[in-house]
């Protein structure tokens, strides 16, 4: 593999010494603070006080509340390992550990969940903490503290919540972390003490990162203002099932027990896909009607379809005039939420993940192995939190032994193995949540007819350095009022699209969000369940617990089992309703009828094919299944890819061993490559610099590694393609902020205004603007390559550069144009060009990183690093097409697991252990993790003892 090139201490890429640029970077922070502090807080800004906050992690440290003495072993990476006699003591030490590492990041993330970013941030957090206190996420966590979970999981949550708080007994800002140092520059924040509903809230947060299809409704709906339902269904295809296979293939669901049950080939459900089907009584369901899937039709925009404009800028839509209140509303609500802090992911836009499992009938060892990389926002320090929680003998009084990925803040272990099984996990992406227009009316809203009273509260920000800020938080039948946090949201139906059956729009509509993660749930309680699962039975029961989000669960065990199951609270939508574009709140028929029932979701157990990949596709094909999960499934590039890479190893009886499942994470082969290049090889460019670049693609393997000039110019060809053809044709609520094009208007009203054009500038996050290139992108151009006189390939000329009318041509201009975009970017000499130096990746601090004074940022952040992989490939360093080729998200982390000898086992974080910007484990992993490696990941009490470099012992 071709070794991907790093910098450590600044902008310009190459190797350099971590630990000497750790020294260079703190003699810098070291020397600012003290011309900023003046002499006294020079004197105090030494190396050795901002060092102080390192943890101890050797010798002996008392800690009041501990029934018996822990053992904190920890390997050359700093990874812990923590050994303890009774349950309480495991996960109190859990909360200390993670504290002395983490701490920071846990406070910021228990601020967000709850709201309270003004706290710690000051005024420029209002917005996004008036957002977060309108959804409710602690509020829901406090209920779910309070009615859900059981007396066990609270007792771990105590223990976790006195831990850190043993940590923090004693301890200045300083004394905790850089960060709060610098926040001391700006405001008195200091921390409080951890409870245990912050741990519970997080899941909330991650569960909103994870929610859906939320932002294909919105863009939908905004598409009809200049599309019509035909395009819009061109730019959402159904579903490839006969090409891209689906999770569960085995098994079917019973019309006459209600249940999926397992046993032969899937097919014969006795119903229809569609539109979900109604609840019946006892939470059964029938079996729905037919619908279409994904095909961008409905409510919004009624009009008749428009065309797509032979200007090659934005087409005209024959949508009525109503829709731009709409759109007014939607994309201020897009706004807000891009505003949002990630949790774990992109905002839930394009997070995917890989994982699966192969069985021992399959692998060099006999028993299965079994592969995990969640896709989701690079971060600094890393989302996940490496560790192992074991009881030095495991009874009914200290019941755990299991390591692998948890996140800080949160006890337990939310992905890797314990002494029996092991698990993964990928977003399933079924929809959970769906948007209502809301008819206001003075202090209520109608329903059915009748006005109902709001549900309100009033709620306090308080504000560092500032005055606080109250609101009034307003809900509906179907949720909170999101149009209430944002001034263009006011607007959000003035002027909406909406049949002849509607209210009188008066004031206009509200929107409002219906959400499951909303509702108390039990998540909370499947985490430790599935800690403790000895059996797929075990596991089974803890997965019917873990409610949101809803997660592809991949199982394997020491006993030769393998499985799949999808738990989740799911919605059942009335008939003629699929939840793609929002929905009007006042007619009950648009109502969430139920939930699927447990027993009715699909799952897999020990297939004969021998293995199951999961990587976003579709859980089952519909029409095999009598409910819709969702009509915006990831469209299968990677999970097919996974399929063929298995396939092709265990062909004629191949073993699949540990180290072939790393390389397959590394696959970088690029599908749309493969597709495209073909045709792009046959253009005769007419140019000869053109055609020096067009020869990189003769004998290219369509392998997009960081070296790769073929790689780099493929991209920056495909990127054109879709700005061409999709991209100035989109209205602007969806293109990049800075793209700005003079198109017609929309809501012409005579002639004249048609003849005059308008400049119109894009509006959405580069990183989150259409096109962006993923795998649906690969499924729209698919099928437009059998049309090669559509609509879509129309262009204009722009300057010297040719207009295009059919396929060919444009592909001629998006050549002509990537040529010299990337002479621009990276040189006329084309043999210097690589992938790697447009593809980079920087890790930055999620709040002083980002937002800090300059001198803070360069002392958090780290990079950039030169990156294989791609977007919709399974080595998956996304980049978005409409922004640039900037890496936006990555394997957050890597693992395999070797049933057949756990301390054989394998995995990688995308930092480090530790939070603190000098540790010598603040990014002490990447450059493995970028260069494709995996650490050894001990687990029994042997290797464990053999790994250990650093021990510290607890005690009471």
């Amino acid at each position: 593999m071709p070794t991907d090139t790093t910098a450590s201490t600044g902008q310009q890429p190459g190797k350099s010494g971590r630990r000497k640029g750790r020294k260079v970077r703190l003699l810098v922070l070291v020397l600012v603070l003290a011309l900023l502090g003046g002499v006294a807080f020079g004197a105090y800004w030494t190396i050795s006080t901002v060092r102080a906050s390192f943890p101890q992690t050797k010798g002996t440290l008392t800690l009041e509340g501990l029934a018996g003495p822990v053992e904190v072993r920890r390997d050359d990476h700093g990874i812990p390992q923590i050994y303890a006699s009774s349950d309480a003591d495991l996960f109190m030490a859990q909360g200390y550990v993670q504290a002395q590492d983490r701490f920071y990041e846990m406070d910021v993330r228990r601020h967000m969940a709850a709201g309270r970013l003004s706290e710690m941030f000051g005024k420029s957090q209002i917005d996004n903490d008036e957002f977060l206190r309108t959804l409710g996420w602690d509020r829901v966590a406090k209920r779910e503290y309070d009615t859900k979970l059981s007396a066990a999981t609270k007792k771990y949550l105590q223990a976790y919540a006195k831990g850190v708080n043993a940590y923090l007994q004693g301890k200045d800002g300083k004394d905790i972390s850089l960060e709060y140092a610098a926040l001391g520059f700006t405001n008195d924040y200091k921390p409080k003490q951890w409870t245990p509903v912050d741990s519970v809230s997080w899941l909330k947060a991650m569960a909103w990162d994870l929610r859906g299809n939320m932002q294909d409704e919105i863009d939908r709906a905004l598409l009809t203002s200049r599309l019509g339902p035909k395009q819009i269904a061109d730019l959402y295809p159904q579903y490839p099932y006969s090409r891209n296979k689906a999770i569960v293939q085995e098994g079917q669901f019973s019309q006459l027990t209600g249940a999926f049950e397992q046993g032969g080939t899937t097919g014969g459900a006795g119903g229809t896909a569609g539109t979900g089907g109604t609840a019946g009584t006892g939470g059964t369901a029938g079996a729905g009607t037919a619908g279409t899937s994904g095909t961008g039709a409905g409510t919004a925009g009624t009009g008749t379809a428009g065309t797509s404009g032979t200007s090659g800028t934005a087409g005209t839509s024959g949508t009525p005039s109503g829709t731009s209140g709409l759109d007014s509303q939607l994309t201020g609500l897009t706004r807000v939420m891009d505003d949002l802090p990630p949790a774990v992911g992109v905002n839930g836009d394009g997070i995917g993940s890989n994982s699966w499992v192969v069985s021992g009938k399959h692998t060099i060892t006999g028993k299965p192995l079994l592969a995990n990389d969640p896709h989701l926002s690079p971060s600094l320090p890393s989302v996940w939190y490496q560790m192992g929680l074991h009881c030095r003998s495991v009874s009914s009084t200290c019941q755990y032994d299991v390591a692998g990925y948890t996140f800080a803040g949160m006890p337990g272990v939310i992905i890797g193995h314990n002494r029996d099984i092991a698990w993964g996990m990928t977003n399933s992406g079924v929809d959970v949540t769906d948007l209502y227009l809301e008819k206001i009316t003075g202090a209520g809203y109608l329903y059915d007819g009748k006005v109902k009273p709001f549900e309100t509260r009033e709620e306090t920000i308080e504000v560092a350095g500032g005055s606080p800020r109250k609101i009034v938080v307003r809900e509906t039948n179907n949720g909170p009022l999101l149009s209430d946090r944002d001034e263009e949201l006011v607007k959000v139906g003035k002027k909406a699209t909406v049949d002849t059956a509607a209210p009188d729009r008066g004031d206009g509509y509200g929107v409002a969000l219906r959400w499951t993660a909303l509702q108390p749930g039990t998540t909370m309680d499947a985490v430790f369940a599935m800690n403790r699962a000895k059996n797929w039975t075990d596991f089974r029961k803890a997965a019917s617990l873990f409610d949101v989000p809803s997660q592809n669960l991949v199982y394997a065990d020491t006993e030769d089992h393998i499985g799949y199951t999808l738990p989740g609270r799911i919605p059942l939508r009335a008939e003629g309703f699929d939840g793609s574009l929002p929905a009007p709140g006042w007619d009950p028929k648009y109502r969430w009828t139920g939930y699927v029932p447990q027993d009715a979701l699909p799952y897999e157990y020990d297939p004969e094919r021998g293995y199951i990949v999961t990587a976003n596709q579709a859980v089952i094909d519909e029409d095999d299944y009598p409910y819709t999960l969702t009509t915006d499934w990831g469209y299968g590039a990677r999970s097919q890819r996974i399929t063929d890479l298995i396939q092709s190893k265990i062909k004629d009886g191949g073993k699949i061993s540990t180290d072939d499942m790393r390389q397959m994470q590394l696959d970088n082969s690029s599908e749309i490559a493969r597709l495209l290049v073909p045709t792009l090889l046959k253009i005769d460019t007419g140019d000869k610099d053109v055609r020096e670049a067009q020869k990189l693609l003769e004998g290219w393997d369509y392998t997009q590694d960081a070296d790769s000039a073929a790689a780099a110019y493929f991209n920056a060809v495909w990127r054109n393609i879709l700005k061409l053809a999709f991209g100035n044709k989109l209205p602007k609520e969806l293109r990049p902020k800075g793209q700005c094009l003079w198109v017609k208007p929309v809501n012409t009203t005579g002639p004249a205004d048609e003849a005059e054009e308008v400049r119109e500038c894009g509006q959405r996050a580069p990183d989150k603007a259409q096109p962006d290139g993923g795998d649906r992108w690969f499924e729209v151009v698919r099928k437009l390559m059998d049309q090669p006189k559509s609509d879509w390939w129309r262009t204009p000329e722009v300057g010297t550069r040719d207009g295009a009318v059919n396929r060919d041509q444009l592909f001629k201009r998006a050549m002509v144009d990537a040529r010299w975009e990337l002479t621009a970017k990276l040189g006329k000499d084309i043999d210097t060009w690589s992938w790697g130096r447009l593809h980079r990746l920087f890790l930055k601090n999620q709040t002083l990183g980002t937002a800090g004074p300059g001198f803070v940022r360069y002392a958090l952040n780290r990079g950039p690093w030169e990156l294989s992989g791609g977007e919709a490939t399974v080595n998956a360093t996304g980049w978005n097409a409409a922004g640039g080729y900037g890496v936006v998200w990555v394997p957050s982390m890597r693992m395999v697991v070797n049933l057949g000898d756990l301390d054989k086992s394998r995995w990688i974080n995308l930092t480090g252990a530790s939070g603190h910007a000098y540790s010598a484990h603040y990014v002490d992993q990447t450059d493995k993790w970028a260069d494709g490696e995996l650490l050894p990941w001990s687990f029994s009490d042997r290797a464990v003892d053999q790994s250990t470099t650093d021990k510290l012992v607890l005690k009471p």
